[in-house]
C-alpha cells in the first residue's frame, strides 16, 4: 500500500479547482492516518514495556519469595532439630548434670531460631499480599504472656513524652488541644548493683473542636514488647558470655534485689538479641572476609578425656 510520500506531487496548473481541492484533501487524510498509526505503535510499545516490566518485578517477587520460605524451611528444620535433640531419647541417656550444661544454650538458640522464623513469616506474608494485592483479613491479637509487676522498691526513672505541638494542627482550627490522659510502658533497666524501672508516659492531646487524638511515638526498643530495656539486655549479654555466668546464677542475683528473672526468660532475651545483633554480624563478617590476608590462631587446646584426672597419676 502506498503513503502520502509515495503519491505523486499534484500538479494544480493541470487539474481543475475541485480535483486539486480534492486531491489535497485525500493527502491531509492520508498524512493524519499515518500520524494516528506512528502514535498508536508508540503506545502500543511504550505498553509492551510497561508489560515486560511488570513480568520482571513479578519474576523478582517470586524468586524472594521463594528465598524467604527456603530459609523459612531452614529455620524450622534446625529448631525441630534442637526439640528433637532435647526431648528425643537420646536425651534420656544424659544425667541431670550433663542436660542442664546444654539446656541454656537450647533455650537461646530456640529463642532466636524463633525470633528469626516469626520476622521471615512477617515479611513472606507482607511479600505476598503486596504481590497479589489482595485484602489481608486481621489477625486475633497474640495472647500476651502473664508477668509479674516490677516491686514497689525499684527506682522509677520517668520519661515524659509530649508532641512537639499541642495546638490543633486542622484547618481553620488552631486551637489548643486538651490533655485526656496518657498511656504508661514500665520497662526493666539496670545499672551496676541497682535495678531500676524506665516509666515511658506518652501524654494523649486532643481537640474537642475537631476530634484529632494526637500521641509522641513511642520509643524503639532493642526486644519490641519485652520488659527489658537495653541496658538489661546488654547486662545479661555481657554477664553470659563475656563474664561466663550461667543463667540460673544470674537469676539468682537478681532475685536478691527482688527481681523475678527465671532462666528461660533470661534466655529468650538472649535469643532474641542475638538475633537482632545479626545484621552487625553479617557487616562484620563481610568486611573481615573482605581482607586480601586473615589471621588466625590454631593453636590446638588440650582435653580431658573422660575418665582422665587433671592431676595425672
Amino acid at each position: 500500500m502506498l503513503g502520502a510520500r509515495d503519491l505523486p506531487a499534484a500538479n494544480p496548473s493541470g487539474l481543475s479547482a475541485e480535483t486539486a481541492a480534492l486531491v489535497a484533501q485525500l493527502l491531509r487524510r492520508l498524512q493524519d492516518q499515518e500520524q494516528q498509526l506512528a502514535e498508536h505503535g508508540r503506545v502500543l510499545a511504550q505498553r509492551d514495556q510497561a508489560l515486560a516490566e511488570r513480568d520482571a518485578l513479578l519474576q523478582r517477587k517470586d524468586r524472594e519469595i521463594a528465598l524467604r520460605e527456603a530459609k523459612i524451611d531452614k529455620i524450622t528444620f534446625e529448631l525441630a532439630r534442637l526439640k528433637l535433640w532435647k526431648f528425643g531419647a537420646k536425651s534420656e541417656a544424659m544425667n541431670a548434670e550433663q542436660r542442664r550444661l546444654f539446656e541454656e544454650t537450647l533455650a537461646e538458640d530456640e529463642a532466636g531460631l524463633r525470633e528469626q522464623l516469626e520476622r521471615l513469616r512477617r515479611e513472606a506474608a507482607a511479600a505476598v499480599a503486596a504481590a497479589a494485592a489482595s485484602d489481608t483479613t486481621t489477625k486475633a491479637p497474640p495472647r500476651r504472656p502473664r508477668r509479674n509487676p516490677f516491686p514497689d522498691h525499684l527506682r522509677r526513672v520517668e520519661h515524659h513524652h509530649e508532641p512537639e505541638r499541642t495546638d490543633c494542627l486542622e484547618p481553620g482550627c488552631g486551637r489548643p488541644m486538651t490533655r485526656i490522659g496518657q498511656e504508661v510502658s514500665e520497662r526493666l533497666d539496670i545499672v551496676p548493683a541497682e535495678f531500676f524501672v524506665h516509666r515511658h508516659i506518652y501524654g494523649k492531646w486532643a481537640c474537642r473542636c475537631c476530634q484529632v487524638l494526637r500521641q509522641a511515638p513511642s520509643m524503639a526498643e532493642v526486644i519490641e514488647g519485652g520488659i527489658a530495656a537495653s541496658g538489661f539486655v546488654a547486662h545479661t549479654l555481657i554477664s553470659r558470655f563475656v563474664d561466663h555466668m550461667p543463667y540460673y546464677r544470674q537469676a539468682t542475683i537478681n532475685a536478691r534485689s527482688g527481681v523475678h528473672t527465671p532462666r528461660s526468660t533470661l534466655a529468650s532475651i538472649t535469643g532474641q538479641a542475638g538475633a537482632a545483633l545479626e545484621p552487625l554480624h553479617e557487616a562484620h563478617r563481610r568486611f573481615i572476609l573482605s581482607c586480601a590476608v586473615l589471621h588466625a590462631d590454631e593453636t590446638p587446646v588440650a582435653l580431658l578425656e573422660p575418665g582422665v584426672s587433671s592431676f595425672g597419676t
